[in-house]
């Protein structure tokens, strides 16, 4: 059997993920915070016919050798980190932040999940939450009474109440930092998980000496995905795919010319 069939359709499953990978960045495009991942490609093991550096004769060695490849295969999938566009909204709990890090929430299970999503709303405690309801970390209340909520850069959230003349502080928005972020799993809602390759967070305030971002009130970061280098991956996928598919054809049609040889 021909080694280019297989060959062939492996290159062809590869790029059906690459087109997944491609439709999941598009459908993301209006999703606030989020962070488009790119798929990664390595060939796979050599079929060795002549080893370079292999002796051609007593005084002479193969310079270049002889190996067939035998395809390609997916082997990641890396998180895109840079900066989404901001947009200005002027809603007080809409945050963004201008640099690197996460806020940090807490899931219902107890842990700790990172978003670069800051649609913030108040729950029936006045806790600032996100849209699925699950609180910052460590967590903040407004009080019921409150005239108005000013968020600072370094996170600081103060409130004005009524017959008072100064702000008072309600809490602090703490954001953190990862080694490796690109590391980060995917768990939906705009949430990450840190895992053994992202290392452990570095958690401080916005702006400190940890390489913090800055918190940003009234705006909203959105998606990092550009539109037209999305339309430009999904043509030379499906060329690539047809090219492969085309190969498929060539050594279906060899074979049958080799069967029509048979006696």
């Amino acid at each position: 059997m021909f080694p280019a069939l297989y060959v062939a359709a492996g290159g062809m499953t590869a790029q059906q993920l690459n087109l997944d990978n491609i439709a999941n960045n598009l459908a993301n495009i209006s999703t606030v915070g989020f962070r488009q991942r790119r798929i990664q490609f390595e060939d796979l093991v050599y079929q060795n016919l002549v080893v370079p550096g292999s002796a051609a004769t007593q005084q002479t060695t193969m310079p270049t050798g002889l190996q067939i490849g035998l395809g390609a295969r997916t082997a990641a999938s890396e998180i895109l980190q840079t900066q989404g566009e901001y947009t200005n909204t002027g809603n007080p709990l809409d945050l963004t932040i201008q640099g690197q890090g996460f806020f940090q929430v807490l899931l219902p299970t107890g842990q700790i999940a990172y978003t670069r999503a800051g649609a913030f709303q108040l729950n029936e405690q006045r806790n600032i939450v996100t849209a699925d309801g699950n609180p910052l970390d460590p967590p903040i209340t407004i009080p019921s009474d409150a005239l108005t909520i000013s968020i600072g850069t370094d996170g600081t959230v103060s409130v004005t109440e009524p017959g008072s003349q100064q702000a008072q502080q309600v809490g602090t928005i703490q954001l953190a930092l990862f080694p490796n972020s690109a590391g980060l799993q995917s768990i939906g809602q705009n949430l990450f998980i840190p895992t053994t390759s992202s290392g452990a967070p570095i958690t401080g305030t916005p702006g400190g000496n940890e390489g913090l971002g800055t918190v940003q009130q009234g705006m909203l970061e959105q998606s990092n995905v550009n539109v037209v280098d999305q339309f430009v991956a999904m043509i030379e996928t499906q060329r690539a795919y047809e090219a492969n598919s085309r190969v498929v054809q060539s050594a279906d049609q060899m074979l049958q010319q080799l069967n029509q040889l048979a006696p």
